[in-house]
């Protein structure tokens, strides 16, 4: 019985001391080949202990390696990125900017524009039919219209101020919620091959359509050559950033910079006073 027992025991002695000597191993190597300290990227805000939200809190991803690599974390503003999601404002703001640029250039004559039809057709009375002064009436086959279209004919008109604040706030804030919105560092790819950007947007699960946006409008020379040829992906600056083209793209990625710059400027729209009269220019005359 002494014998059986001993034997158990060093069968566990043996087990413990493998067990040990592999978890030493495995955590050598991560020592060696993992040496990257994490970056978390935070500001201080002036109003922190008026937010009731708590911040939001997103990787930082690479570009530059097809294979994604959380570089650390980035503390965003709730007012901005954990908006309320107001649909109602984001539809009124896209049916705006489809509105906008479109013109109409549908076209009609009236009775005096069509050829012909000068003189009477009949006289006035004794004839016994109905009274008419021209052929081109329109109540005559090919004659005028009355109140027809007239090119060219736009249908622009002003949002609210706040309505287009809101209305990008409420879709960044959309996006982040449906994990639609990355953060990158940088632009910055290591080559100016299409076949990259797809391989890159393909492995990460970005959708169909991706659209990249940084703080200043001359983008690397290495992602503008790779995505000039593809149409789904698009390159955007911070000053053209607007509902519309966010809600056509599956995937919006920031860098870091242009995140921190969209943030400054919608603090600074969503608290500043002068709103009426910046909106005065805009404003229609109904007397």
């Amino acid at each position: 019985m002494s014998m059986i027992f001993r034997r158990i025991v060093n069968k566990l002695q043996g087990a413990t001391c493998q067990t040990l000597k592999y978890c030493t191993i495995v955590e050598n190597q991560t020592k060696a080949d993992i040496d990257i300290t994490p970056i978390i990227s935070k500001i201080q805000y002036d109003d922190e202990n008026n937010v009731y939200q708590k911040p939001r809190q997103v990787w930082l991803e690479n570009l530059d390696t097809v294979e994604e690599k959380k570089l650390g974390l980035v503390t965003l503003h709730p007012h901005i990125y954990a908006a309320a999601p107001r649909i109602d404002i984001i539809h009124q703001n896209v049916h705006w900017q489809r509105m906008y640029r479109w013109v109409s250039y549908a076209h009609t004559k009236t009775r005096a524009e069509v050829r012909g039809g000068g003189k009477k057709p009949w006289p006035q009375k004794g004839t016994g039919r109905a009274r008419h002064g021209s052929i081109r009436s329109p109540l005559w086959r090919g004659g005028g219209v009355a109140h027809g279209p007239r090119s060219p004919t736009p249908h622009f008109y002003m949002l609210p101020f706040y309505t287009r604040v809101v209305g990008l706030t409420s879709t960044l804030s959309v996006k982040l919620a449906q994990d639609d919105l990355h953060i990158v560092n940088e632009l910055e790819i290591p080559t100016s091959e299409p076949s990259y950007i797809e391989q890159l947007i393909e492995k990460r699960n970005w959708g169909s359509s991706v659209l990249f946006v940084d703080s200043y409008d001359i983008m690397p020379t290495n992602i503008t050559l790779a995505t000039d040829q593809i149409k789904h992906i698009n390159l955007m600056p911070v000053y053209g950033l607007n509902v519309y083209s966010m809600l056509k793209h599956n995937t919006l990625v920031l860098t870091e910079k242009a995140a921190r710059l969209i943030e400054e400027k919608l603090l600074y729209q969503l608290h500043r006073t002068d709103y009426k009269e910046l909106s005065r220019p805009f404003e229609l005359n109904q007397k």
